[in-house]
């Protein structure tokens, strides 16, 4: 029967180990990938810059997802250079065709004075909570975190913000803002998911705090309770990272524009009519922005409210959901997002179409005006305000 020290010499004999000093090179040369195989409390006090941590015992089942390429160099380390030498080998049973375990491991690297840093880590009941997220790796421990970190002010806790704010609290946004004057009805119910009953009567914004404490208790909500105005809303967007816009009438939308190119925040934007609903992110600072898309609004009666025209009640949790998707891979630099894009769905047969959208030439609220912008209260009135 074989002991460890069989096994560990067997292992080392089918694979290759350098030193601290090649892996450093390596790694200063680039297309390497870092791997750091050791125990999470371990990792947690200490790691080399860029490596991706999957605990040993995890290697088999998490390797493939979050390193696809077979054929990219690999450097293996642990505490001390054994269960990076098991882990190589299980590497290259799987498929992998360069893998190298860097001998004497964390130990001898922090030893010898080379860069580490403390990695940013989660709490145990958090790991817990977000699981399904560390285990993506476009997430992870760092991507996660960076949602807690994250703020993202809601325009309204209505029909679109309601499945936006629940998803945004349950993915761990760290701090939403919550900008509604309304509260709570009893005809709202059928499409308003934040609110419930035994809340009739109440202010919307502190009916939307209750639920989303309640899901989330990581989540900071705060709220304002007021009316978006051009007195108020630069002050109300500063410091946020993402403005999800669940307006439903044109004054709102030409003054968040107006606003959030001045201030270089990006909108998610979505709108719902009947049973058709969109989405697009309007970026200043890398794409269009909604007066692009809409450089004059309709006239009124072209243009009746949910409350005038229906909406089935599904249709906005669609929309919703997708913002929050959007506003997601905004803070988390992920995939491509509907920037320049318009994406228009008709729930009655199902469909979902992609639209360019391209800059308006006449379009003069935009990011390198910014300084001119003067962001007033529309009252219907949508041309642009610049100084002169």
């Amino acid at each position: 029967m074989a002991s460890f020290r069989d096994l560990l010499a067997a292992a080392k004999s089918r694979i290759t180990e350098i030193d601290t000093n090649a892996a450093a090179d390596k790694l200063s040369a680039g297309g390497v990938s870092l791997l750091d195989v050791r125990e999470p409390d371990e990792y947690d006090q200490g790691a080399i810059p860029g490596a991706l941590h999957i605990p040993r015992g995890h290697l088999e089942a998490q390797v493939e997802a979050k390193l696809s390429d077979k054929n990219q160099a690999v450097v293996v380390y642990c505490a001390g250079g054994v269960r990076s030498a098991f882990a190589a080998d299980t590497l290259q049973a799987l498929g992998y065709t360069n893998v190298l375990s860097m001998a004497g491991g964390f130990g001898k690297w922090k030893d010898e004075g080379r860069p580490w840093r403390q990695p940013v880590t989660l709490t145990a009941d958090q790991r817990n909570r977000y699981q399904r997220h560390l285990l993506l790796s476009e997430v992870g421990v760092e991507g996660q975190a960076k949602l807690l970190e994250s703020k993202v002010l809601m325009l309204g806790a209505g029909g679109l913000g309601s499945p936006a704010a629940l998803y945004l609290a349950a993915a761990g946004v760290g701090t939403i803002g919550i900008v509604d004057m309304d509260e709570v009805d009893a005809s709202n119910l059928q499409r308003q998911i934040l609110h419930n009953l035994d809340r009739v009567g109440e202010r919307k914004v502190d009916s939307a705090k209750k639920t989303l404490v309640g899901l989330n208790p990581d989540v900071n909500v705060v709220t304002y309770d007021t009316r978006l105005a051009a007195e108020n809303i630069l002050d109300i967007m500063s410091g946020y990272d993402v403005i999800v816009d669940g307006a439903d009438n044109f004054p709102s939308r030409y003054l968040l524009n107006d606003a959030s190119v001045k201030l270089g925040i990006p909108v998610v934007h979505g709108s719902i009519f009947r049973f058709e609903g969109m989405v697009s992110v309007f970026h200043p600072l890398r794409g269009p922005t909604y007066r692009d898309m809409v450089p004059t609004p309709p006239p009124a009666e072209l243009a009746p409210s949910c409350a005038e025209a229906g909406v089935l009640g599904v249709l906005p949790g669609i929309v919703g959901s997708i913002q929050a998707l959007e506003t997601l891979k905004i803070l988390l630099d992920l995939g491509d997002s509907l920037i320049g894009r318009i994406l228009s769905i008709d729930t009655t047969d199902m469909s979902f179409r992609v639209f360019k959208l391209r800059p308006h030439p006449e379009n003069q609220v935009t990011w390198d005006n910014r300084d001119r912008i003067e962001v007033r209260d529309l009252d219907g009135l949508c041309a642009p305000w610049l100084s002169h």
